[in-house]
């Protein structure tokens, strides 16, 4: 099997959680809302709304606000790329892998702006040898297409294999296996009771990356 390893980035690469508070309490400061919303905001992010003009409705709607869901949404895409960040370690064990001979690709979904503003704040954009994002390839994981322009921006193909690295279930997990990719689950406890067909599953992407020198 080929050293190719397909990273997703949020909840993998980076942890969004941490800056998703941060964002839900400037917006709760800004919005001169209850502290309680903080937590309100939190939840419903939780519930996993797969498509943020949804998610942003519903705030718009419980907090009877008066900007426009689209407005809402906007800020939300220019402001998050300041507040993620990646983990030294992260980055050390992507070089790292890249140093043993790996070809390390970013397969993302989300809007052009707001993935590529992370990929750029972060330094992941140079960490890695390619990147596929769905907002600008206009397809989404679990299509396999998305993994195959990853695949070919690295020089390989998926037919000789690789690795799918993410948290989720069905755009990373049961889309790799479906591009023919061996997989590791990073479990953060958001999708109980579903079956699980990873390879391999871990708490961080720093023992998935230990597994795929391990493997190699």
């Amino acid at each position: 099997m080929q050293r190719l390893a397909l990273f997703d980035l949020d909840h993998t690469l980076v942890n969004l959680e941490e800056a998703f508070r941060v964002w839900a309490e400037e917006f709760v400061d800004e919005h001169g809302l209850d502290r309680e919303a903080v937590d309100w905001l939190i939840a419903l992010d939780r519930v996993g709304y797969p498509h943020r003009e949804v998610f942003f409705g519903k705030i718009r709607a419980y907090f009877a606000l008066s900007e426009p869901v689209e407005e809402l949404w906007s800020r939300y895409r220019r402001r998050m790329p300041y507040l993620v960040y990646c983990r030294s370690e992260v980055m050390e064990g992507l070089s790292q892998l890249r140093s043993s001979g790996w070809k390390v690709a970013i397969v993302t979904n989300g809007t052009a702006d707001n993935q590529l503003g992370k990929l750029q704040q972060t330094g992941l954009a140079e960490a890695v040898d390619a990147c596929a994002l769905s907002g600008i390839e206009g397809i989404r994981k679990p299509d396999r297409g998305l993994f195959e322009i990853a695949a070919s921006r690295c020089g390989m193909s998926l037919d000789a294999g690789g690795w799918m690295i993410g948290d989720n279930l069905i755009a990373d997990i049961a889309g790799g296996r479906a591009a023919g990719l061996r997989t590791v689950w990073i479990d953060r406890g958001t999708w109980p009771d579903h079956e699980l067909n990873a390879d391999h599953v871990v708490e961080d992407v720093l023992e998935a990356m230990r597994i795929l020198h391990d493997e190699a």
